[in-house]
């Protein structure tokens, strides 16, 4: 009997044991749910959103032009005898550059005149004729096809001879020639080039604009124009054209007339043009480092009661390192700024004082 109640005892004594072993390991399993249950408070940085009148300023680099540049081409055939011209030289409109030898044409020409000026007296004797029923209509008909004929041979000797002289469509500087005397110059197909005239009365600048600003462009409005060259002047300009196909870039190319009185400007030179749309009205703006994600899907988080919410939301521009909001947000939210790489939605977060 001692021998069983002893045995009894011992295993009563091992049963209280691993009883206390089990609570002990079930309560030390459940410590860290308990403790992974507690809510994290990520820091971050906010900032109000308020309306803000905005500088809407566009600057880009372009290119000053002549305003007419023109490449003057032989339309006849034939070697050059004369010429009037040297590069650096003023030229007005109608001015002969180059001469080509003219004694065949001028020949045709004289030929082409006399039988023009015969078959018009010769018509106007007929038509007197006619109408005094003295002659027949296929006789009539006849003199009035050789008129025609003639006047038509006479309109073409003319102008072959007119082109032996080159003369230059507008007025402007001679920045290259390129024929000397003696040379054979071609027409039409195959045209030789005799020289290049630019325009420098008016200069234009070229530009490339892209498509988020070119839409506050419109032809005569005032624009900004400056160089290097002269850091301390800016010129007048205004815009002359705005073309409605981009390039693959997505740009626009625009035309800006400058206005540059005492020839400082050169064609070829950089320019930085500014324009100056008119201005849109105050547009709620946050910073750019406040957006989440990329421009084409825009979110943020917006904290309330120290709780972060990702709201989407509708971008109008960007404008430096800020970015004009047009929908998802009012004016007095506080918008994370700092941190938000850690945040999901609806999270609790401190705010850290600036």
């Amino acid at each position: 009997m001692r021998t069983k109640t002893k045995l009894l005892l011992i295993g009563g004594s091992i049963l209280v044991v691993l009883v206390l072993l089990i609570i002990r390991n079930k309560t030390a399993m459940n410590a860290p749910t308990q403790t992974s249950s507690i809510t994290t408070a990520y820091s971050v940085s906010v900032v109000t959103v308020t309306k803000q009148s905005l500088d809407e300023r566009i600057s880009v680099v372009g290119t000053i032009n002549a305003f007419n540049d023109v490449t003057v081409v032989s339309e006849t055939q034939g070697r050059v005898v004369k010429v009037n011209v040297e590069v650096g030289d003023v030229v007005k409109a109608g001015s002969v550059l180059v001469e080509v030898d003219s004694e065949l044409k001028d020949a045709a020409f004289k030929v082409a005149q006399v039988s023009y000026e015969k078959a018009r007296k010769d018509l106007a004797r007929y038509e007197a004729l006619f109408k005094e029923h003295s002659i027949p209509d296929s006789q009539i008909e006849q003199a009035r096809w050789t008129y025609q004929t003639a006047e038509a041979q006479f309109v073409v000797a003319r102008r072959q001879l007119s082109d032996t002289r080159i003369t230059t469509p507008i007025s402007g500087v001679v920045t290259a020639r390129f024929v000397n005397v003696g040379v054979m110059v071609m027409g039409a197909p195959q045209a030789t080039q005799i020289a290049n005239v630019v325009d420098l009365s008016r200069l234009k600048a070229k530009v490339n604009v892209a498509e988020h600003d070119v839409f506050q462009l419109h032809s005569g409005d005032q624009v900004d124009i400056s160089s290097d060259v002269y850091p301390n002047v800016t010129f007048a300009g205004t815009i002359f054209s705005v073309s409605s196909k981009g390039d693959d870039s997505h740009t626009y190319p625009v035309e800006v007339v400058v206005k540059d009185p005492h020839r400082q400007l050169k064609a070829g030179m950089f320019a930085q043009v500014t324009f100056r749309p008119k201005p849109s009205g105050p547009m709620l703006l946050v910073p750019r480092q406040a957006i989440v994600g990329s421009m084409q899907n825009p979110k943020l988080f917006i904290v309330k009661d120290n709780i972060a919410v990702l709201h989407s939301v509708v971008t109008a521009k960007e404008i430096g390192t800020q970015v004009a909001i047009a929908g998802g947000l009012n004016e007095g939210d506080s918008v994370v700024v700092d941190g938000q790489n850690n945040l999901t939605d609806n999270v609790t977060v401190v705010v850290r004082q600036q």
